[in-house]
């Protein structure tokens, strides 16, 4: 089959490099324009990563991808829509909503920012766990008169806790959630966090997190009815904080629950989801979606942050919780720049492709 168009925009920022990596050699999308800020604009993707003293800054993990490194970097105005299939737009939040605005105008664009993520009639998609609020994106369309339309991921923290939530509220229903989570530094982008500031050190307070987390988790778990989305009904109080990890959030979560549960129906319930799951099958798909540990020392980041290649949730230290008449506590570990961000984006390229949206 003829592989589709793709650019990404951003391409030579921390997350755009995780698409460089992501689509390498992918049997479905093709990397055929890449585009970035003006400074980067007319050189070489070597080049344009390359700084005066001859140092290149490639911060992912392996060699730069033959593909990528003789490719023209462009300024975003002069991407050629007429030759793409799709965007993947890995473009800081301030800029992203102005470029993807111009995009989704002509094309379908998959995003990392948050530009989109609380207009009323676009989805926060999660390939896996809300794969029905996809036909949101036709509502888009019309609403906007666009060829195209606007799929963001969630926050990279909301992902971990929405995943594993989705099959509890399914099955037994959840009324209240309490999470704590322990955040890496990378998820503060390239600049984010000071080496001073997180050495020997757990910083308390991330700016706008918890909200984020709170507004995404019920519409990532809520229904679509009458073409828009009724948020779940579930109250969730967190406390986001950034330790010195430096990829992978862990997180510990307190569910309470409308049914009784303990953890072998937990167990069960996640491993019966492992083959029920809609992407199993897809490229970037994880062998197993979850990772279910009974040892009380899982999860761990430097332990699971490879687990499917960064693409498996990890779930570990599930207990009863006695607090609440029924529910469970339990740790969590999901990979913010892998799941979370620019593999799970191609990972939900794929699964609007097999819908026939792409």
């Amino acid at each position: 089959m003829d592989k589709k168009r793709v650019a990404i925009i951003g391409v030579t920022g921390a997350v755009g490099q995780e698409f460089v990596q992501s689509l390498k050699d992918h049997p479905w999308f093709e990397v055929t324009q890449i585009a970035a800020s003006e400074r980067s604009a007319d050189k070489n993707y070597l080049d344009a990563i390359k700084d005066a003293s001859g140092i290149i800054a490639w911060d992912v993990g392996g060699e730069i991808p033959e593909y990528i490194k003789s490719m023209t970097v462009k300024k975003i105005d002069d991407l050629d829509v007429s030759q793409l299939d799709l965007v993947f737009s890995a473009v800081e939040s301030v800029a992203a909503r102005d470029i993807e605005t111009k995009m989704a105008a002509d094309l379908p664009v998959i995003s990392t920012s948050s530009a989109y993520r609380y207009e009323e009639d676009v989805p926060i998609l999660i390939p896996g766990i809300n794969d029905e609020q996809t036909e949101l994106l036709e509502v888009q369309k019309k609403n906007r008169n666009w060829k195209g339309w606007v799929a963001p991921l969630p926050n990279c923290t909301t992902t971990g806790l929405a995943i594993t939530l989705k099959p509890l509220l399914e099955k037994y229903g959840a009324k209240k959630v309490m999470m704590t989570s322990m955040q890496a530094i990378s998820g503060g982008g390239k600049s984010g966090v000071s080496a001073m500031g997180i050495t020997d050190n757990i910083i308390p307070y991330i700016p706008k997190e918890e909200e984020k987390v709170r507004i995404e988790t019920r519409k990532i778990l809520g229904k679509l009815k009458d073409g828009k989305i009724e948020d779940a009904d579930i109250k969730i109080s967190c406390t986001c904080t950034r330790v010195p990890v430096i990829d992978g959030h862990t997180e510990s979560v307190f569910v309470e629950t409308s049914k009784e549960v303990d953890p072998l129906k937990a167990k069960d319930t996640y491993n019966q989801c492992n083959s029920e799951v809609s992407v199993v099958g897809l490229p970037s798909a994880p062998e197993k979606y979850y990772a279910f540990h009974e040892d009380p020392t899982r999860p761990q980041p430097r332990m699971e942050r490879t687990v499917g290649d960064g693409m498996t949730t990890t779930i570990g230290r599930v207990e009863t919780e006695e607090l609440f008449d029924h529910g469970l506590k339990y740790m969590l570990f999901s990979h913010n720049k892998k799941m979370g961000s620019a593999k799970g984006a191609v990972l939900l390229a794929e699964m609007l492709y097999k819908k026939g949206k792409i």
